[in-house]
């Protein structure tokens, strides 16, 4: 643990001019007495380290002196290219290591150009959940980011319904969508791809053989793939509707985006008014009503009978508050 620590102090002291002990302390999240004997243990293994005295005192390095350990293993390159997640990184475990990569490239840089990953991350940020949704970080996860940076099968219990059923698995890969991860995988032995929702592991056991991984997957292929089969298997419902030429903008926004943009190009020639009939499918009654209602009087719903009656029944209830 010290040894880590001192490589990443004299890896601060590298990529700066200078760090007061209060700043050394907080970066290695320690206090300022063991910042003094780390500092001294450095200048007595013959690393440079030079402390100035006063109030704007601070710990340098002196001589010009650069140390050979900025060479990133394997978990601090994959870590680097996430970097501009770090809300990901945490939640994988990979905090540490992604914060060990930035600190071994910054020591590497020219010192025109240290303050790269400061200006990026001044300019740059995800914040990946939706509005008014508190992310929750599934409890699993590390040891399912684990298995697939290291190529382990897994043993998953998966909660489905009323039930659990276990599954073996190859996982390839991780997704973050709207707050919610999900592991893209090949089940054992038959060979399919799945799709799962890591916050209904309830057990998740690591094996110890690496799987021979197909390089031939694409993980942004695949959830792509996927994510559009999913959305389409959930419109299992048809509703006709007229929309005004404001609704018929709208409607995108409403509704599932790529649904409602093929109904708009089947649809028929608009009418005098500029409303257009169309076609729509839909998840179902009760999901169009809630929907549709987004678009207020630039819709009029014609089938089913029964959404079109609710439909009326709302601007009976509105008119009658409203007034005449």
């Amino acid at each position: 643990m010290r040894a880590a620590r001192l490589i990443k102090m004299v890896l601060l002291l590298q990529s700066r001019p200078s760090m007061t002990a209060a700043e050394l302390a907080r970066e290695l999240e320690v206090s300022q007495r063991t910042v003094t004997r780390d500092a001294q243990a450095l200048s007595e293994a013959g690393v440079p380290v030079y402390a100035d005295r006063g109030r704007a005192g601070g710990y340098r390095l002196i001589g010009g002196y650069r140390t050979r350990l900025t060479g990133l293993h394997r978990g601090e390159a994959e870590a680097l290219f996430l970097s501009g997640v770090p809300g990901a990184l945490r939640e994988m475990g990979l905090e540490d290591a992604a914060s060990a990569a930035r600190l071994k490239v910054s020591a590497a840089l020219l010192p025109s150009l240290r303050d790269a990953s400061r200006t990026a991350a001044q300019r740059f940020h995800l914040d990946a959940p939706n509005w008014f949704k508190e992310p929750r970080t599934p409890e699993l996860l590390p040891v399912v980011a684990d298995a697939v940076w290291d190529d382990r099968p897994i043993t998953a219990r998966y909660r489905r319904g009323d039930g659990e059923v276990e599954r073996e698995l190859e996982p390839y890969g991780l997704v973050l969508k709207a707050g919610v991860w999900y592991l893209c995988a090949r089940a054992v032995p038959q060979g399919a791809w799945r799709v799962y929702r890591i916050d209904r592991f309830t057990a998740v056991g690591t094996g110890e053989e690496r799987f021979a991984r197909d390089e031939e997957f694409d993980l942004p292929a695949f959830w792509e793939e996927r994510a559009e089969q999913f959305a389409r298997s959930l419109l299992r419902a048809q509703v006709e509707v007229r929309l005004s030429p404001a609704g018929a903008r709208a409607l995108p926004y409403a509704v599932d985006a790529l649904s409602a943009r093929e109904a708009l190009d089947d649809a028929g020639a608009p009418d005098s008014g500029g409303w257009v009939t169309l076609t729509l499918p839909v998840e179902s009654e009760e999901v169009a009503h809630t929907q549709l209602t987004a678009l207020g009087a630039e819709v009029e719903v014609l089938a089913p009978e029964s959404l079109r009656a609710r439909f009326a029944g709302d601007a009976a209830r509105l008119a009658r508050l409203y007034g005449a």
